[in-house]
């Protein structure tokens, strides 16, 4: 079905892909916007946008503001506390990532990928004063991100290409890897060790050690890490935290294959 229609990056091309990218632009906005905000970016003929938006908020999916702007509704966060809850990958790795946040006393992530993007599906807390702005549910670049990089580590020739061709390579920091090239050799050397870190290239002054974890069988691939501040956490204390993280990792994708059995 056209509604139906995907491209390789996951958005719709159809109808409904089109209300879900419309959704989607308002819902991760960092301000609500306006209808003239949103045509401005969707690309759509203003009656389509239109019929789209009355929608969204008839299905309590937006929320139509006083000022007429546009924010996520309420029944987003009834789905999404539904999806979280009942989300079998993320229940299995759950007393993993409780054990790695007691060993290392800082925050732990769960990041599976999806499209070209990492996203954060559980989030364990440090227990130090300064801690991480992340949050379950935001999405980060797979190419400049630990969990990221361990993920597309694990990927098969095909399906790493299909991702890469498209990737545009943002400098978030000096430190980010501005190239397909560039990101090939460190993804080499992560395959080697099973290791990958961020060492700021995703947001100045934090740094991560990552692993990957995966599912071949149900195409799930993902990654665990430990991030801290740079002011604390160097590179010695990484490469430190580096077996923890890795056994962690192994510890979820064997208790996924018990568990979850083979995919029928």
């Amino acid at each position: 079905m056209e509604a139906e229609r995907q491209d390789e990056g996951g958005a719709g091309t159809g109808t409904l892909g089109k209300a879900i990218a419309v959704l989607e632009t308002v819902a991760l906005a960092d301000r609500p916007m306006r209808f003239t905000d949103v045509l401005a970016v969707s690309g759509q003929p203003r009656g389509t946008l239109h019929r789209q938006l009355s929608h969204l908020v008839q299905e309590g999916l937006l929320e139509l503001r006083p000022d007429h702007s546009y924010t996520p509704g309420l029944r987003l966060l009834k789905l999404a506390s539904a999806s979280w809850a009942r989300n079998e990958f993320r229940a299995v790795a759950a007393p993993f990532l409780e054990a790695l946040h007691r060993e290392t006393g800082e925050t732990v992530h769960l990041g599976v990928l999806r499209g070209r993007e990492i996203i954060y599906l559980d989030k364990v807390e440090s227990r130090q004063a300064v801690r991480m702005n992340s949050q379950i549910g935001n999405a980060s670049p797979v190419y400049c991100t630990g969990v990221g990089k361990a993920a597309l580590s694990v990927l098969d020739g095909p399906t790493l290409d299909a991702i890469l061709s498209g990737l545009e390579f943002r400098r978030f920091t000096p430190q980010t890897l501005a190239d397909r090239a560039s990101l090939l050799a460190e993804l080499s050397e992560i395959r080697a060790s099973g290791i990958s870190f961020d060492r700021e290239e995703h947001e100045p002054g934090i740094r991560c050690v990552a692993a990957p974890v995966f599912d071949a069988g149900r195409a799930l691939f993902a990654g665990v890490s430990v991030t801290g501040p740079a002011y604390r956490v160097g590179q010695e204390q990484l490469d430190g935290w580096a077996p923890r993280v890795s056994h962690a990792a192994r510890a979820i994708t064997a208790e996924l294959a018990a568990r979850l059995g083979p995919q029928r």
